[in-house]
């Protein structure tokens, strides 16, 4: 029978792959709370004022500590959060890119907008910083989400207060110490280790011009309540139901291997996996038949193996979130062809599972499936698949694959969501935006829309005098 050990701190490093809590870390007192935001501001003050070229630079000696420091990183979030070795690596390289990208971008990104005027003169929108910004991260890709936060606003002279997920303590502290040994002035970056108490009171505080959270819909709309009630900007990146279209004419070998790692990436912990999978009836039964043997030759292991591709879920909770889910559906009539069952070791494991069946009322119909778990549909045309795909109150992201480029991108026009990937899964790149509709949130992050979240676009107007 498997085992968990349960740590007496909220910030703690409790590995999922053993059940053991191995540090646990002092949440920070309101004194603390109150010392960051009040260097934050005085940090502010100066480093908006910075030449962009030194704001430059220190992004790429950030990108630069990341890619030295790649092996030690990513064994920190294998530990934190059970991100497979291999897998871990993968992240630590996308944030490099993540950093140089706005190394080399920001400037042309910032230069003043010259506006036609009807009038006679000038104007011009000049882009500003806004001032101390907080950060409240997740625990599934702990660089990466810090890297598309940070990287923009400190190139445009914003100060970040970084809130990290609380499984995820010392991945947090190897980042604030990155950005001081790449010389960001103290106070630029402050990592708190805050409760949800002291979350809304940071909020709230009128230093703070704007906060970004990447997680849960709940915890999204807690935050933009606190935030719409102090005035504050706000950018949500939240859940995802993101479906994963199969129409003809199409390879059936590279979609089931896109599906594959779509879904399975990370143990299915992704906002934007392919948790849905829907097939046109022509091509249903034999992808059902690849997909499911492909996935049944998925073997959970040692995260910190590198021939590892699935390691555990991110705690014991995660396992039993998943689990409700998949007996509430099997309950009432979905098939399991592959896994459905927790794993009998320590830590938190659960089997590559894919289901059929999924009907309305069904949790696993409406609800995110935060897991190795893939649901597939079969639907009798386009109309229906894209109908299906659209059947969800999320809006993050959709995958098609299709041979035929004019009817795919033409599917991509009818779904409702922020991203449409075709030919492959959905996944990210530093000039391309995140960001989803409807429940999934608002805002963008990454690219050059990324830049423009928290920023002040001042309209300076001169008109031409009269002599």
């Amino acid at each position: 029978m498997s085992t968990a050990q349960t740590a007496t701190s909220e910030y703690a490093v409790f590995n999922p792959a053993t059940g053991k809590v191995e540090k646990e870390f002092k949440q920070a007192s309101d004194v603390e709370i109150a010392d960051a935001l009040a260097r934050s501001q005085a940090a502010f003050t100066s480093w908006r004022r910075s030449r962009i070229e030194d704001r430059t630079a220190m992004l790429r000696r950030v990108a630069n500590l990341h890619e030295e420091r790649r092996n030690e990183l990513a064994t920190l979030v294998t530990r934190e959060m059970g991100k497979p070795i291999s897998q871990a690596l993968i992240e630590v390289d996308l944030v490099t890119t993540i950093y140089r990208f706005y190394a080399d971008m920001a400037p042309g990104l910032l230069q003043d907008e010259e506006l036609d005027v009807v009038a006679g003169g000038t104007a011009v929108i000049r882009k500003e910083a806004m001032g101390s910004l907080l950060g409240i991260m997740p625990w599934n890709f702990p660089y990466y989400q810090v890297a598309r936060f940070s990287a923009p606003n400190l190139a445009l002279g914003n100060t970040i207060l970084l809130k990290p997920a609380p499984q995820c303590p010392e991945s947090a502290l190897a980042m604030e110490q990155i950005f001081a040994d790449a010389g960001l002035p103290a106070g630029a970056y402050i990592n708190l280790f805050a409760s949800n108490e002291q979350v809304a009171n940071i909020i709230a505080d009128p230093r703070v011009q704007g906060v970004s959270l990447t997680g849960s819909e709940r915890a999204g709309a807690a935050v933009a309540e606190i935030a719409g009630r102090n005035l504050k900007k706000v950018v949500l990146e939240l859940g995802g139901s993101d479906p994963f279209l199969v129409l003809g004419p199409v390879d059936l070998d590279r979609a089931v291997k896109d599906a594959s790692m779509g879904r399975f990436f990370n143990a299915g912990q992704a906002c934007n996996a392919a948790k849905r999978i829907i097939v046109t009836e022509e091509h249903y039964e034999a992808f059902v038949e690849k997909f499911t043997a492909r996935v049944k030759a998925i073997e959970p292991g040692d995260p910190a193996n590198p021939g590892t591709y699935m390691g555990p879920l991110s705690s014991p909770q995660a396992v039993e979130n998943l689990a409700a889910q998949i007996e509430d559906a099997v309950a009432q009539g979905a098939t399991v062809l592959a896994g459905g069952k927790r794993l009998d070791r320590d830590g938190a494991w659960y089997a590559p599972t894919v289901l059929t069946g999924v009907t309305p009322g069904m949790r696993a119909y409406s609800e995110e499936l935060f897991g190795p778990a893939a649901v597939i549909y079969k639907v009798a045309n386009e109309d229906e698949a894209v109908a299906l795909a659209n059947d969800t109150d999320y809006g993050l992201s959709a995958a098609v694959e299709c041979d035929d480029e004019e009817r795919a991108r033409r599917i991509a026009d009818r779904l409702d969501t922020g991203m449409v990937y075709i030919n492959e899964p959905s996944g990210t790149a530093a000039e391309l935006p995140f960001g989803g509709v409807k429940r999934s949130g608002f805002g963008r992050e990454l690219g050059k829309y990324g830049m423009e979240e928290f920023v002040n676009k001042k309209l300076v107007r001169v008109k031409p005098l009269t002599r």
